[in-house]
């Protein structure tokens, strides 16, 4: 599992975002958001700089 520090994300808004973004590059995907700590885990085949670049297209760059 992956994980990836997002301090853009703040609201529920951003963590529907993240998802998604998340989502379109893997629809199989397994995401955990924790929003307190700004965090995303994702469990997917698909590279981590591949979800990294979705996340940062969507607008949340990972730190």
């Amino acid at each position: 599992m992956l994980e990836f520090k997002l301090p853009d994300m703040t609201c529920g808004h951003c963590v529907g975002a993240v998802t998604q973004a998340l989502k379109q590059v893997d629809p199989e995907a397994e995401v955990v958001v924790d929003l307190p700590q700004r965090t995303v885990r994702v469990a997917s085949a698909t590279p981590a700089t591949t979800l990294a670049d979705a996340l940062a297209e969507a607008g949340y760059p990972p730190a």
